[in-house]
């Protein structure tokens, strides 16, 4: 069984500054500090500021268009690797680990908003923990289909991660993505966070 995160990076640094700009609806950060917070090089990311701006996303460095940032994050991302297993009790098995991880999709939408149902327990992880929950899976898991889905990619997904209810999530922006990757009522899920989170009303 093989984890490891995506070997093409092009698009990891579009997807950090998309998580920073989104992650700081009611801050008003600078171009500077939201380039320091994606750890991506200035120029690259000014002239890349431009290029939303020039969409209508982006005014200087407010987001004037969450939505449509949201499906422009979605349609330029790199999916992430992932091995699905099935735990008899996915969130106890997780948390007995010990090592840093993040939910995302159904589990965490529970924690934020509590829309959809929890068909899967979906997490990301560090790339450096891959061995070591590779051995837990194959001590406690069974590979191939189930309800557990370990996800590897770009270590940025954890920024701004949240623990609530002693359980750790990503962001709700990154949320958002995840969620609006799966389609069906997870999508509408993720424009009621996209409401919620920016003030944006759906009509």
């Amino acid at each position: 069984m093989l984890l490891e995160k995506p070997a093409r990076q092009r698009g990891y640094k579009k997807e950090r500054l998309h998580r920073v700009l989104l992650n700081h609806p009611a801050e008003e950060l600078s171009r500077y500090e939201i380039t320091q917070r994606a750890k991506v090089s200035k120029g690259w990311a000014y002239d890349y500021f431009e290029q939303l701006e020039s969409k209508g996303l982006l005014q200087d460095s407010t987001v004037t268009d969450p939505e449509d940032l949201y499906h422009h994050w979605l349609e330029t991302r790199i999916e992430p690797n992932t091995v699905r297993v099935s735990f008899q009790q996915p969130l106890s098995q997780i948390r007995d680990a010990a090592l840093d991880y993040a939910l995302t999709t159904y589990e965490a939408e529970q924690v934020h908003q509590g829309f959809l149902f929890s068909s899967s327990t979906d997490l990301y992880i560090r790339e450096d923990d891959i061995p070591t929950w590779l051995d837990i899976i194959e001590e406690n898991g069974l590979i191939g289909g189930g309800n557990t889905e370990f996800r590897a990619t770009d270590e940025h997904v954890f920024y701004n991660a949240q623990t609530i209810n002693d359980v750790t999530t990503v962001s709700v922006p990154q949320l958002i993505v995840d969620l609006l990757d799966e389609d069906g009522p997870a999508v509408q899920a993720a424009n009621r966070l996209i409401e919620t989170h920016h003030g944006v009303n759906d009509e």
